[in-house]
């Protein structure tokens, strides 16, 4: 009688165990659906916002060409204008990032040798 209570237990435990797998394996195969879902809605998402920029962008390019008649033709020029802008919003940039750099520096000093309880 003992034997077939040890040979019962061990074909619960066997089957406990294939169950355990099969959950585990349905977890894997969902987060995986989940992961593959969440790449395509934000490959969706990248190619909206790179459509909305195109058309932002050809909208500039057709008013500066509205706005300039005789450069209209000349794609160097404008190439050559927004270059110019360009350079111009990344001095912009770096000399507020120098302005405001060693501000950044000290709060973080501050806040990483704080401690709380």
């Amino acid at each position: 009688m003992d034997s077939s209570r040890r040979q019962s237990g061990i074909q619960q435990l066997l089957a406990a165990e294939q169950e355990a797998q099969r959950i585990v394996n349905e977890a894997r195969n969902a987060k995986m659906a989940r992961l593959k879902q969440a790449k395509e809605e934000a490959d969706k998402e990248i190619a909206a916002y790179r459509a909305q920029m195109e058309a932002e962008f050809q909208r500039k390019v057709a008013q500066a060409s509205a706005s300039h008649p005789l450069s209209s033709g000349d794609s160097g020029a404008n190439v050559k204008r927004l270059e110019l802008e360009t350079e111009e919003k990344i001095q912009h940039l770096k000399s507020q990032a120098a302005n405001i750099s060693q501000d950044v520096v000290q709060m973080l000093l501050k806040h990483v040798t704080t401690v709380k309880n």
